[in-house]
């Protein structure tokens, strides 16, 4: 039972650290772009070093 009170603020701060990390993601434009990523791969690139 004792561990419950070492357990429980140990989730709390790891679950704040969760939203910290994920507003800061938001707000630093991590989100904005999920299209080009994945589409790159797709493109031809023309250009050779031969």
């Amino acid at each position: 039972m004792s561990i419950l009170f070492a357990l429980i603020p140990l989730a709390m701060l790891l679950l704040a650290f969760a939203v910290w990390a994920f507003f800061w993601a938001v707000r630093s434009g991590q989100f904005d772009d999920l299209d080009t990523p994945a589409v790159s791969i797709l493109l031809d690139d023309d250009s050779h070093d031969d």
